[in-house]
Order: C-alpha cells, then sequence, then structure tokens
C-alpha cells in the first residue's frame, strides 16, 4: 500500500540479477480492492511493474515472493492471488521449484514470522521447495542496535504508519535474499 515491499523486491531482484547467467522478472499481484478505497487508505500510486497471471508463475525457475502483512498472514490481495492457481496445483506445474518469502509489517509485533509460517502452506500444496535465508546474511541477523525486519525466513522492513521506509540493513538483506535464492535456483536448474 506505501510501497515498502515494492522497495524489497527491487533490492532482491537486484541481487538476483548479480547472479551470471540469472534472468530475474519484477512482477505484481492484481489489486482487489476498489480506487476509492485505496484512496481514502492513503496507499500509494501502484508502479508500472506488470502485473502476472497465474499462468506465468509456471514460467519461472525459481519465485521469491513478497507482500505486505494483514493481521500475522499475507494480505488479502496476494492470497487471492494464490488462490487463482488451482489449475497449476492441479498439473503440478510449481512442484519442485525453489521459493523464497518476505514481507512488511507494520510493527515489530506486526507478524514476520507468522507471515512466513502461513504462507509456507501455499508452497507445500504446490509441492514447492521452500527456501529459507537461514543466518546466511551474516552480522546483518543478529543486528540489536538498530530496528531491523527480517528473520531466518526471509527479508522483511517495518512499515510503521507507512512513513518510516526500509533501512539500509533492510535493504542489504533483501538484496541478500535474492542472490541467494538465485544462486540456489540456478544449482537446481543445472542438475536437472
Amino acid at each position: 500500500m506505501y510501497g515498502h515491499v515494492e522497495k524489497l523486491a527491487e533490492e532482491i531482484h537486484k541481487g538476483a540479477s548479480s547472479v551470471e547467467g540469472v534472468e530475474a522478472t519484477l512482477w505484481q499481484v492484481p489489486e482487489t480492492l476498489p480506487e476509492e478505497v485505496l484512496g481514502k487508505m492513503s496507499a500509494a500510486p501502484k508502479s508500472n511493474v506488470p502485473i502476472i497471471t497465474a499462468a506465468e508463475l509456471a514460467e519461472a525457475d525459481g519465485l521469491i515472493f513478497g507482500f505486505p502483512t494483514r493481521f500475522g498472514m499475507m494480505a488479502a490481495q496476494f492470497k487471492a492471488f494464490l488462490d487463482s492457481t488451482g489449475g497449476l496445483w492441479g498439473a503440478q506445474k510449481l512442484a519442485g521449484k525453489p521459493a523464497g518469502l518476505f514481507c512488511s509489517t507494520g510493527s515489530q509485533g506486526g507478524g514476520q514470522e507468522t507471515t512466513a509460517l502461513t504462507a509456507i502452506t501455499q508452497l507445500v500444496h504446490h509441492g514447492m521447495i521452500f527456501v529459507p535465508i537461514g543466518y546466511t546474511f551474516g552480522a546483518g541477523m543478529s543486528e540489536m542496535e538498530n530496528i531491523k525486519g527480517g528473520s531466518p525466513y526471509g527479508a522483511g522492513t517495518y512499515a510503521g504508519d507507512g512513513s518510516r521506509q526500509p533501512s539500509e540493513l533492510e535493504l542489504a538483506q533483501a538484496f541478500h535474499q535474492g542472490k541467494y535464492i538465485a544462486g540456489i535456483t540456478k544449482k537446481l536448474k543445472g542438475t536437472a
């Protein structure tokens, strides 16, 4: 709604694109709220990133899904999009694909880990391979002097009331996640 997920996605895209031989693409899911409602919520204008269709997911070798958190779970817009993937599920088009997760929450207690945990069910039902970042981000994972979103499940940021922007450390973690998962995806594709 305020561009936080998009900023993390841009860094993840840069990280994935930094892996030689990897072509990364940014997509956004369709909005489900009417413009009038978004206006009342003071939502930022939508970006020019193309809107993905469920069928396009099958073309990817690996995926990194990002979404804002609503009450400790992914936002309804993203859930609605995943609900539209029944045909892919029936044909097992996403089975075996590596996938990661990242999110934005309004506060430190806003559910970054519960959002990942509840989102993993979507990956499991498709037979995807969940790729967490674990503690591969090194010292950045245990930063205690500054507020930092993210967890071993994936990158993250805290939006607060919408005015707080992702920190340099949160953006660096997002870049790391993109590079890390792209490298794993490349290795898995190379062994196929």
